[in-house]
């Protein structure tokens, strides 16, 4: 798919990843659509978007609400009058371990809130904006592509029962969506980031980002453009459907 005059909706564009891959297919001519729970997260986006000569909406939005996800993406087909790319980016993290054990006692455990927090936004707000921007594609006519953001933990990481289990499924649904939507000229797939200096990361002390960076056979953090370079790359590969990138610097965990 040429980028060019076409619309990208972004899922958790105010800032860090989203931010970058919206800046990057500014870049090459696409319209911006962003969504995401921080008005001023957004507004900013837009503007640095829009300083690149293309157009951009804002759109607050919950991902985990039916009817605010259908909204939304009503409202990009109203204001822009064709939806051509998702970039499943919204996500968060709650990391605790499954059992917390001292001296053969449990004295911790996952809790329930953990764990619906984070399958709702990551797991069933993707699912739930993959579904709607679908539809909306199918009834346009002009194809599209679905981009879900997974994460190396996908594979399985200590701390994170509950992140895992989202960013395995967001692999998987990337698959299934890949066989079910290509007879509509519809792509799928997904980019599994190692760790990326967002501000998350870029807020840890050096003793620690160290620790971190460590396994990494690269011996540091990605950038989020290089992920948003994987993002263009899957959006302009007409071949390229229901599979899972991984850019990770080569950490396996």
């Amino acid at each position: 798919m040429q980028i060019n005059g076409k619309t990208i909706a972004i899922t958790g564009g105010g800032r860090g990843i989203g931010r970058a891959m919206a800046l990057a297919f500014a870049d090459k001519g696409g319209h911006l659509a962003l969504l995401d729970m921080n008005a001023q997260d957004l507004e900013e986006t837009q503007r640095l978007v829009e300083a690149k000569g293309v157009t951009a909406r804002t759109y607050v939005c919950n991902v985990t609400n039916e009817e605010q996800v259908a909204a939304a993406m009503d409202g990009i087909v109203r204001d822009f009058g064709r939806l051509d790319v998702l970039v499943n980016n919204a996500g968060i993290v709650k990391d605790g371990l499954f059992l917390k054990v001292k001296d053969g006692q449990v004295v911790g455990k996952m809790g329930l809130d953990a764990w619906n927090a984070v399958i709702g936004v990551n797991l069933t707000g993707v699912f739930l904006c993959g579904r709607e921007a679908a539809e909306r594609m199918v009834k346009l006519g002009n194809g599209g592509v679905i981009i879900n953001i997974s994460s190396i933990s996908k594979d399985g990481n200590v701390g994170q029962t509950n992140y895992t289990a989202t960013k395995a499924g967001v692999a998987a649904m990337a698959v299934v969506w890949a066989k079910e939507l290509a007879k509509f000229g519809i792509r799928s797939g997904a980019i599994a980031p190692g760790y990326v200096a967002t501000d998350i990361l870029a807020g840890m002390t050096p003793e620690t980002l160290a620790k971190v960076t460590a396994p990494v056979p690269l011996k540091r953090l990605g950038e989020p453009t290089e992920i948003a370079q994987t993002a263009i790359f899957i959006v302009e590969n007409d071949f390229f459907t229901g599979r899972t990138i991984a850019v990770d610097g080569g950490l396996r965990i």
